[in-house]
């Protein structure tokens, strides 16, 4: 299974919109440059898988945008590893996995049902601390560990 990064999004304040971009600037300091979550020592970066995230939207019966889940990357060819202490490698950044990203009322608000189907097999993603900084971009491999 080949894992890429398919999507970057960043909130520059707590609750706004999510922007989208083509490649970020990742830091052990501030997470995602210009993402307001990324001082959070242990939510530095959240992730979604792709398949999840598909499964939680036929689960209600609506196509939702990767980027309503707020999270600020998206993998696809695989699915979410549903343990603590992996790491993520995506080019040089090393992401350790701290914490499943736990559906919150936000989901419900985004879509009626959402939250309680994003809750299987964290369908909605992990929390991530980062280990080692670097640039990310679209089209890169992803490697699980």
């Amino acid at each position: 299974m080949t894992l890429s990064l398919a999507g970057i999004a960043v909130a520059r304040k707590i609750m706004a919109a999510m922007e989208k971009q083509d490649e970020a600037e990742v830091t052990v300091e501030a997470g995602i440059t210009n993402d307001a979550r990324g001082r959070k020592r242990l939510r530095q970066v959240s992730v979604l898988f792709a398949d999840d995230w598909q499964d939680a939207c036929q689960e209600i019966g609506k196509t939702l945008d990767w980027s309503d889940r707020r999270a600020n990357l998206l993998i696809t060819g695989g699915r979410s590893p549903q343990q603590t202490g992996g790491m993520i490698r995506i080019g040089e950044v090393e992401l350790r996995i701290v914490e499943e990203t736990a559906p919150c009322e936000v989901m419900d608000a985004t879509s009626h049902g959402l939250r309680q189907a994003l809750m299987p097999n964290w369908r909605g993603g992990v929390c991530c601390q980062v280990q080692q900084g670097g640039k990310i971009k679209i089209g890169d491999k992803v490697t699980l560990e």
